[in-house]
């Protein structure tokens, strides 16, 4: 049995409030944000729904990628009551590409609840915020920090990050009690603002453009004087990186399933669970050394109780999740026989290649629809004999 990786030992976190003259470093922090930041869309209005809509998108995904797609969900869904009525594949296929769909999914719940029970209204109330599917206590303070001026703390990535090398914790950032200090020591210092929208803005703005993951450019940072990683001369060391674990690797055959008609035979993923609600070409695992086509062959007549012929492969793609990766092998099939009952997804349908494009597909999925796309534009398809 392979022996357990232990943690390294938690130091001693300091005693709160250690820092001195808070509302200095308040006002410091506060003036440098008032002479310029990014100009970010969800900073320049104080509804609730997009505040909340720009929050769910950030999470975990730079602010970069977010911008055009939280640009075109609101075009959409202007309102909680749109997005409460639409259909959630209307919702994934707007949140195609951004990954981690249990956002999407979660946002269209909750949408359905505060029409529901709130009269279409972000409730002001902190706890009834925080109860709200995908909704966690760092992104209900936010809303109600940056629509109605509360007095909440926000604690993102970036936010920690600051907060560990101010108080020089050389500690890894996910662990229970460094993150409950965190919290103590965020609170602390949102008691001090002139505005706690403007200070809650401009520790995520310090943390995303002055004292970033790599390396920290703290001649620009405004409040260096109170940083004691800085005074330590240890901010390049701070925090420390979460523990590495060895990422698991799949081998997936995939079966692009063409009828006698020319259309293409899809399923869409159970609700729940990674990528619920997206289509996908039927596949999966590879078992111990079988031929990929073998894999193909299985998994679609487990999957859909359907018998294919395996012919040309068209594509090969790597592709990493948050916990694996994946090495996908996608196959032109051919349907000889049997009525497809899904069974490990919510539904199924045969549509013509053009029509595919309006349905949710996975990153991965989506790379095979172009190359599909492409072959009946009569471009160059990029398939080859396996």
């Amino acid at each position: 049995m392979a022996k357990k990786e232990s943690k390294p030992e938690l130091p001693a976190l300091p005693e709160l409030p250690i820092l001195r003259r808070r509302p200095a470093f308040a006002r410091a922090l506060g003036a440098w944000y008032g002479r310029g930041h990014r100009d970010l869309p969800w900073r320049r209005t104080p509804d609730p729904y997009r505040i909340w809509v720009s929050e769910i998108m950030l999470q975990q995904t730079r602010v970069e990628t977010v911008i055009p797609y939280y640009q075109r969900f609101l075009e959409r869904f202007r309102d909680v009551a749109t997005l409460a009525t639409a259909e959630l594949d209307e919702v994934l296929k707007l949140w195609e590409g951004l990954g981690y769909y249990a956002r999407a999914r979660n946002l269209h719940r909750a949408a359905g609840i505060l029409v529901t029970d709130h009269g279409g209204l972000m409730p002001r109330d902190l706890a009834a915020v925080n109860g709200l599917p995908g909704v966690g206590r760092s992104t209900a303070g936010s809303i109600l920090c940056f629509a109605h001026g509360q007095r909440h703390p926000v604690l993102d990535a970036n936010v920690k990050r600051v907060l560990l090398r101010l108080y020089a914790v050389a500690a890894d950032k996910g662990r229970p009690p460094v993150d409950r200090w965190l919290w103590r020591a965020a609170e602390i210092l949102v008691e001090d603002a002139p505005d706690p929208a403007d200070h809650n803005q401009a520790l995520m703005e310090l943390g995303a453009t002055v004292c970033g993951s790599g390396a920290p450019t703290c001649g620009d940072c405004p409040v260096r004087r109170w940083c004691q990683a800085h005074r330590q001369g240890r901010q390049h060391q701070i925090p420390l990186p979460r523990p590495k674990r060895a990422t698991p690797h799949y081998t997936i055959g995939v079966g692009v399933i063409h009828n006698d008609i020319g259309d293409v035979l899809v399923q869409k993923r159970p609700a729940d669970g990674l990528l619920g609600g997206l289509w996908e070409f039927p596949g999966g695992k590879r078992e111990g050394r079988e031929k990929l086509t073998e894999t193909v062959r299985r998994e679609i007549a487990e999957e859909l109780g359907i018998e294919v012929s395996v012919g040309t492969k068209i594509t090969t793609l790597e592709h990493a999740y948050t916990h694996f990766r994946i090495t996908l092998h996608a196959y032109h099939c051919t349907h000889l026989g049997g009525t497809p009952k899904p069974r490990a997804a919510d539904a199924w349908q045969w549509l013509p290649v053009a029509q595919l494009s309006d349905l949710a597909f996975p990153r991965a999925n989506q790379r095979i629809l172009e190359l599909l796309n492409a072959s009946d534009r009569g471009s160059s398809p990029g398939t080859y004999d396996p």
